[in-house]
């Protein structure tokens, strides 16, 4: 099954992570515009987004130069969603996810977008909203946007179970940000967020309205966006969402 129009650019890459201990695939979507990094939900793949027609949400956008995406793999099966890992072993290995976005996956796109110094959006929905708001909030100096779609943002009611160290305090955003100061809030004053939920079935709205707390108590400039009771947590939603956050809400 073709899930993307033929006309669009995609190109699958990726490498052996030595960090990470394993292949890391990369796919890209468009030919040019502004770099936008997409995680995957829950335990999903490089290729989920497509599969589920996000990619076909987003493709007017793709095709006029305005986007270019790239997806990656999630860490979650190998860490908070799999059985008989430690705590301690799971906060490790996001630590090391994390370190491979900043130090892999962002020169790879930015030799792609050829430019050096670009900042990057990020985005995701449900557990691809945590991640995706973890590597803007950890590095506002690597990303200037966020699109974060139906998310948690608190690792700690599900699965940290009183657990913390260092691995989850700085991957934790709800952890970190209450403290964050100097030339990194500077930089999140910045920076384009958009926090969007909706409020129908299985939905949070709350996860998004704690952060929107912590953002508005730092004085963070953000979009808190609580879509209807019609809108429920899956991907008809996102297939919504995506589009119109590009398009009208973060000004690219």
């Amino acid at each position: 099954m073709t899930y993307v129009d033929p006309a669009l650019r995609r190109e699958i890459f990726g490498w052996y992570s030595p960090r990470m201990g394993m292949e890391m695939p990369i796919v890209r979507y468009g030919g040019w515009g502004r770099p936008l990094l997409l995680f995957p939900t829950a335990a999903g793949d490089f290729l989920e987004a497509e599969r589920m027609w996000l990619i076909k949400a987003i493709e007017p956008l793709l095709l006029a130069g305005r986007v270019t995406v790239f997806g990656i793999d999630s860490i979650n099966r190998h860490a908070w969603m799999a059985d008989g890992v430690s705590l301690p072993e799971k906060a490790r290995r996001q630590a090391l996810y994390s370190a491979y976005v900043e130090d892999e996956v962002v020169p790879h796109i930015r030799r792609v977008v050829q430019n050096d110094s670009a900042r990057i959006g990020a985005t995701g929905a449900s557990f691809g909203a945590f991640h995706a708001a973890n590597a803007v909030f950890r590095r506002p100096d690597l990303f200037d946007t966020l699109i974060a779609m139906s998310g948690f943002y608190d690792l700690g009611p599900s699965y940290l179970f009183g657990f913390g160290n260092d691995d989850v305090f700085f991957n934790n955003p709800s952890s970190y940000l209450p403290g964050l100061n100097g030339g990194m809030l500077h930089l999140l004053h910045h920076s384009g967020l958009y926090i969007g939920c909706g409020q129908g079935a299985y939905e949070r709205p709350d996860y998004s309205r704690q952060l929107g707390a912590i953002l508005g108590s730092k004085g963070i400039p953000h979009q808190l966006d609580l879509w209807g009771h019609d809108t429920p947590h899956d991907w008809p939603t996102w297939r919504k969402m995506l589009p119109y956050a590009i398009a009208e809400r973060v000004g690219w």
